[in-house]
């Protein structure tokens, strides 16, 4: 049986595909860029080949948000599946894409056919994914939108996310750093330590000397923001570094009472900024 509401999201909220299938959630995809030849993420381009070719291209890949056709042909199959229901469709942060801006249009040209409610993640890879995964295991259960709606502003308020950055060189090529202070950062062994902000944006936390050093300091950022002991669901990313994933997720289970852990990698959108190497936490307060 549908449920009431569907869910629908994008590819970068980097849900694996066989949870995406278990719950029900439409998944429209971002497109890749390498120079001249065009790509849909997680469609014609899997995360391995696009890490094989960032590592070995020339060419800085770039990104390209769904058109609003897209998500109007989304928008109405489901209509047509479940004319009685509604949807919430949940996206890259505004700030980071045009993806979000591209759903609210079509929800205009449909707005006489069935309720769409568009949110704005203010998020990017899975914590997105935790707000469109809890909605749709919400939506399964039977519960209404607006009480989906309220869920998924409550996950917003009680989350934090921080990455390591295993090397400056992504950074550096796609603009965000300097050539000279990547080069010093390598030299000195630094290790960015990011965040996603209450708006949506990439924004530097912290940095660490050392690997070592960044993890406890990503450690000691989640024990400034949650109590010790507090139970907490966390989600591991990382790109092609899972022994790194693996020992940043046992010095939190030292501090916190670690209620699930799952393991994801971080998709084309993310990795195109920070490349291979990097290491995040996705930490949400367990109910």
């Amino acid at each position: 049986m549908l449920s009431k509401v569907r869910i629908v999201t994008d590819s970068t909220a980097d849900i694996p595909e066989e949870i995406r299938k278990e719950l029900g959630i439409i998944c429209v995809p971002l497109k890749i860029l390498f120079g001249e030849e065009t790509f849909l993420d997680g469609v014609t381009m899997t995360q391995d080949t696009f890490y094989d070719r960032l590592v070995t291209s020339s060419v800085i890949p770039t990104t390209s948000q769904p058109s609003p056709q897209e998500f109007l042909d989304v928008y109405q199959q489901l209509a047509d599946e479940n004319p009685e229901g509604s949807i919430i469709s949940i996206h890259l942060a505004s700030v980071l894409s045009g993806t979000y801006q591209s759903a609210l249009i079509a929800k205009s040209m449909m707005e006489d056919q069935v309720p769409i409610a568009v949110v704005d993640s203010k998020s990017a890879s899975y914590g997105i994914g935790e707000l469109v995964v809890e909605a749709a295991k919400a939506a399964k259960a039977g519960k209404t939108e607006a009480e989906i709606l309220q869920l998924i502003e409550d996950i917003q308020s009680n989350h934090a996310i921080f990455f390591m950055v295993n090397t400056l060189e992504y950074l550096q090529k796609g603009g965000r750093i300097g050539r000279a202070s990547a080069l010093i950062g390598s030299l000195l062994n630094i290790k960015p330590i990011l965040t996603i902000d209450n708006e949506g944006y990439v924004s530097s936390k912290d940095k660490a000397r050392g690997q070592k050093k960044a993890l406890s300091r990503i450690v000691e950022l989640l024990e400034e923001q949650f109590p010790n002991n507090t139970p907490l669901n966390i989600k591991m990313a990382h790109i092609r570094n899972p022994e790194t994933a693996e020992q940043l997720q046992h010095m939190i289970a030292e501090k916190f009472d670690v209620k699930s852990v799952e393991h994801v990698t971080i998709g084309p959108v993310v990795g195109t900024h920070v490349g291979p190497g990097l290491v995040a936490v996705f930490a949400f307060l367990a109910k």
